[in-house]
């Protein structure tokens, strides 16, 4: 006896294909009803939807593909989640892909990729995502992408406002006092690093507080980035009783430096990180922080890649949390 096939199922249903595709596909365009009778009627055939058969009719394998540059292992892991809980109960599964962006084939290893494994969509994390070649070269091959960052402005982005919460982060240490707060800031290539940055700088200006170099450190947004930022900003003299930095690990080796020169924290120092990944709560004292609902959007992400009939009804826009811990006190206290 030959296997039923998705024309069986919609004809003991009394549907289109397209229907019981929808119902496969768990699209949210069917009504309770419908979705309930074409699930009966595949329970009761025995259909199993053959997934070479529709990547092949599709065009595309049921994948999808998170894009990044492992300069932030716990965001990935957050986005991560959030993309497991978006493909839930469906057929699709994530693929994690590096990328080098200093690589000078990096818009050539994508096209490979992409060409081969045949995503149904790609999303570019922070850090890759504000490469507008890469996105380039996703539109070229017919590849769904949506792009994550506080800097990409475009209707395929999901953007949150970390200028602002970076500025607001900022101004909650200088209402407590502080007049000299140094930066930690990310490499120049990353535009979010880049709003955080920017925040600063604005809080500092409203406030007519010295925002010169001597105040500023960069890192690639590691912890040991972080250390080594830490230990030439508690060189300065005199030196910041505060620091912010726009990711957590690096405020976490911020942290570490302080301790290494004897400076309380937040007795003598204050410190505030951006992101609210996990190390900020593990240190001590936690993290102050500013929270980025990283799996929420990267959920969001690929609900625009899988059900394109709603993605301009979704949300593309998430405000950032401020969060208040015990790294961060007035100068002094």
């Amino acid at each position: 006896m030959s296997k039923p096939t998705i024309n069986d199922v919609a004809a003991a249903a009394g549907v289109s294909k397209k229907t019981v595709s929808r119902v496969i596909n768990n699209s949210p365009l069917l009504n309770p009803e419908t979705r309930a009778k074409v699930e009966r009627v595949i329970a009761e055939l025995g259909y199993v939807p053959n997934p070479q058969a529709r990547a092949l009719a599709m065009g595309h394998n049921f994948l999808i593909a998170l894009l990044h540059d492992n300069s932030n292992p716990e965001l990935v892991l957050a986005a991560h989640h959030g993309v497991f809980e978006a493909i839930r109960d469906t057929e699709y599964a994530l693929i994690l892909r590096p990328v080098d962006r200093s690589s000078a084939s990096v818009e050539d290893d994508l096209r490979h990729f992409l060409e081969t494994q045949r995503p149904a969509g790609v999303v570019l994390l922070p850090g890759v995502a504000e490469n507008n070649s890469l996105a380039n070269v996703c539109a070229a091959v017919g590849c769904k992408y949506v792009r994550i960052s506080a800097s990409v402005r475009d209707a395929k982005a999901i953007t949150s406002n970390d200028r602002e919460a970076a500025a607001a982060a900022v101004s909650h240490l200088i209402g407590l006092g502080h007049q000299r707060v140094g930066l930690v800031a990310g490499p120049d290539e990353a535009g979010t690093a880049q709003q955080r940055e920017l925040g600063y700088l604005d809080a500092m200006a409203d406030h007519d507080l010295d925002r010169g170099p001597a105040l500023i450190a960069s890192g690639d947004l590691s912890f040991e980035a972080g250390m080594a930022a830490g230990n030439l900003l508690l060189e300065v003299s005199p030196r910041p009783t505060a620091i912010f930095a726009v990711n957590d690990a690096m405020a976490a080796g911020v942290l570490h430096a302080a301790y290494s020169y004897g400076i309380s924290v937040p007795d003598q120092l204050s410190i505030i990180g951006f992101e609210d990944t996990p190390i900020s709560a593990r240190v001590w004292p936690p993290l102050t922080t500013v929270h980025v609902p990283i799996a929420v959007m990267a959920c969001a992400a690929v609900f625009k890649i899988i059900y394109p009939e709603q993605a301009a009804t979704l949300p593309s826009h998430f405000p950032l949390e401020f969060v208040e811990r015990a790294s961060v006190a007035k100068p002094g206290a």
